[in-house]
């Protein structure tokens, strides 16, 4: 049965109170707290340093089975090495979120390119057969030139999805290419009519047996926070 994940990026935000956290609530439990409103995260603490295991330990203690961490993958990936040459430290990142795999407490991982860096099939295709199979991974580029049909055709062939990300700046084409679905919606503000759209284009993508995951902006307001709630609420699914 596939599964609708909607949630934010990154909860550790004290400025959330009192419109998502309570007011007396103390920051070590807004995981428990976060996790009993929404059913996923994404993680972007992994794209500077590597996680610790009693870092995974306590995450894993603090959200009930069903919840899902999604990482970011860490930056000598994407940032510094760009792809080429990162099968060594892509195997001693994928290892050190093992436990949350082993937990079944993993969604994605989140492959984001820096703006500068512009589309290069051959190198994609080669990064992609060095990510382990039974990791699902999504890919948000950041330069239009990736927006093509052979970037598309690649990361089909290998069941990799294109992360969806909607900006001020800039909306990556709605392109399905794996069994599952990745957004970010980073804009500051939507409309329950905009809500409503992004909801059925979610449950296209369940009806089409797809999982999807949906992130909002997370930031010093608890905005994106309230929208995930909304949206979650409106398809019915409770949180994790």
């Amino acid at each position: 049965m596939p599964q609708l994940f909607i949630g934010t990026s990154g909860w550790a935000y004290p400025s959330w109170k009192p419109a998502f956290y309570p007011e007396k609530l103390a920051q070590t439990k807004f995981l428990t707290y976060y996790a009993s409103q929404l059913n996923t995260v994404e993680v972007n603490l992994t794209f500077r340093q590597l996680l610790k295991d009693t870092t995974a330990a306590k995450w894993i203690a603090q959200t009930p089975p069903d919840f899902r961490f999604t990482i970011k993958a860490h930056q000598v990936i994407t940032h510094i090495k760009r792809l080429k040459n990162a099968e060594e430290f892509l195997t001693r990142f994928v290892s050190t979120i093992e436990p949350l795999s082993q937990a079944g407490k993993i969604g994605c991982v989140l492959f984001q390119l820096p703006p500068n860096m512009k589309a290069d099939p051959k190198l994609l295709q080669e990064f992609l057969t060095t990510i382990p199979r039974g990791l699902r991974a999504a890919f948000e580029f950041r330069h239009e030139s990736w927006f093509a049909d052979d970037i598309f055709s690649c990361l089909k062939q290998h069941n990799r999805a294109l992360c969806v990300a909607e900006t001020e700046e800039r909306t990556t084409p709605d392109v399905v290419t794996a069994d599952f679905c990745y957004y970010r919606y980073r804009k500051p503000e939507y409309t329950p009519e905009e809500r409503q759209a992004m909801l059925r284009r979610m449950q296209e993508h369940l009806s089409n047996g797809r999982d999807t995951y949906a992130y909002f902006k997370h930031e010093e307001t608890p905005q994106g926070a309230i929208y995930a709630v909304d949206v979650l609420k409106q398809a019915g699914v409770a949180p994790a």
